[in-house]
């Protein structure tokens, strides 16, 4: 039987996991997640992995507690790889410990892995820090569900006092504190979604923060941290300082290239809504790659124009009788990125265009006799013929094979309506490629993008999107994802 695998979350940044929680997630079969455990990391769970539902609030259970323990020694008893994914460190006020018992008393194995708690991640992203020779050499850590249950004699003298479940009940709880001696001007503050990107946080005393909250319209989950180490906020909050903190923003590559863009913006305080509008999927017909690649030593180019090409065209390679070593031709690429996955095969680059895009490619060839020389161009099913008819111009004999299509994925329309007709407003969409701006306008059109400032990769999908309507409020200088945030940053 494995070990039932009770993993912290962390606070809500799905990068403050452990490396251990992301390795165990990656090979899990079944996973139990909370509300509070980040939705982004069950993206690491293999595609066949079972996800459980069984978040609680205040006055929701997907689940009992009971329920959630019988799931888990179930499938454990399987045979299969469980865990238990809960926000937070499983042992601080996560009933972890309560869980762990019930897996005891089955027999079945398990192990803890722990993770960041709320409150050391608010520490972190507000610049609260909970100890300070200064301030403080004592932190207490209360659950303030039940007020009546506290002994507040004992914890309301606490020289940093921490309470986990008290927003809503936090006007009593300040009462009970002052009442035995507390000092009402004692700084407090509440922080909701501590270290995300909609991270909340409202500051003001023990007699000022209840109604400050109410004012606010403060909701839970949220953690409040009463303390002189409070005043320290204003000056080490650099969270709050990065350039794109607040803002949301919709990112349209596919899948498997958003994170990278993603995690650009995050690093800038942005919250990164993945919606991709596109799939990269294998070409319709095979056939004419799979000759060009029996051909492969009869070429002189060899032209990629995106990483996604590279990638299908190996693939298609590794599945002939022939690799590698059957390339004579010179490599030509068009951008960074995609000269990036040409030398990850450990190939050079021959030829790169100054501009990241067709016309600049052309331009780089333009001390280079074509006449008569074969090229070679695997790219998608859908794309515009500047390369192919610039380069025949010159004498090249050219063929464009397919080496992949872009479908809309599966579930994204809903995804849209959800997106852009949620509660959230957003502040930004990015467009990488022609193909991220026609498949959006077929799955929610340009009505939705009302208020919504656009940001573009260059000008070909600059150009797409004026064609269809669409207003473009930033684009890219240097035609890369580094090019499309710095585009962004000096817009905001």
């Amino acid at each position: 039987m494995k070990p039932v695998c009770l993993v912290g979350a962390g606070p809500g940044d799905p990068d403050l996991i452990t490396v251990k929680g992301r390795s165990v997630l990656e090979c899990a079969d079944v996973v139990l997640h909370d509300h509070l455990a980040n939705e982004e990391l069950l993206r690491l769970a293999p595609p066949h992995a079972e996800l459980i539902y069984v978040g609680k609030k205040k006055a929701e259970h997907a689940r009992t507690q009971e329920e959630i323990c019988e799931i888990m020694i179930d499938r454990a008893r399987r045979g299969l790889k469980v865990v238990r994914l809960k926000g937070g460190d499983p042992f601080i006020f996560g009933r972890g410990g309560e869980e762990a018992e019930a897996l005891a008393d089955a027999g079945v194995p398990f192990e803890v892995v722990p993770g960041v708690t709320s409150p050391l991640g608010i520490a972190a992203y507000t610049g609260v820090p909970l100890t300070h020779r200064d301030h403080t050499s004592v932190v207490t850590f209360v659950t303030g569900h039940d007020v009546a249950r506290i002994d507040w004699d004992r914890v309301g003298h606490a020289e940093t006092l921490v309470i986990f479940m008290g927003l809503t009940t936090f006007g009593q709880i300040a009462h009970e504190i002052i009442a035995r001696g507390r000092l009402p001007e004692t700084p407090a503050m509440a922080v909701r979604w501590g270290t995300r990107a909609d991270q909340e946080t409202v500051c003001g005393t023990l007699a000022t923060l209840p109604g400050l909250i109410q004012e606010s319209g403060l909701k839970p989950p949220a953690t409040i941290i009463v303390g002189e180490v409070v005043r320290l906020h204003d000056k080490l909050d650099w969270y709050g300082r990065l350039p794109l903190t607040g803002k949301r923003i919709v990112v349209t590559r596919a899948r498997d290239q958003a994170r990278a863009l993603g995690a650009k913006l995050r690093a800038l305080g942005a919250a990164v809504v993945e919606m991709p509008t596109i799939e990269i999927v294998p070409a319709a017909d095979c056939g004419p790659l799979d000759r060009a690649v029996r051909e492969l030593d009869s070429y002189d180019w060899l032209i990629f124009t995106s990483a996604n090409g590279v990638r299908c065209f190996v693939e298609r390679l590794d599945r002939s009788g022939r690799d590698l070593r059957a390339i004579r031709a010179r490599i030509c690429a068009i951008g960074d990125a995609t000269r990036g996955a040409i030398e990850s095969l450990h190939l050079k680059v021959d030829l790169i265009g100054e501009e990241f895009v067709a016309e600049g490619l052309i331009e780089a060839f333009r001390s280079t006799d074509l006449q008569g020389k074969r090229v070679l161009l695997p790219r998608a099913a859908v794309a515009r013929d500047v390369l192919p008819e610039g380069l025949r111009a010159r004498g090249a004999c050219v063929d464009v094979v397919e080496a992949y299509r872009t479908v809309v994925p599966e579930g994204v329309t809903r995804q849209a309506a959800e997106v852009f007709g949620g509660p959230r407003k957003i502040d930004w969409i990015t467009f990488t490629s022609s193909s991220t701006v026609q498949n959006f306008m077929r799955i929610a059109g340009v009505d939705v993008l009302s208020g919504v400032k656009v940001a573009s990769i260059g000008p070909v999908t600059t150009a797409t999107a004026k064609k269809l309507g669409i207003a473009v409020d930033a684009e890219a200088s240097v035609y890369t994802t580094d090019g499309l945030v710095a585009a962004i940053l000096r817009s905001v």
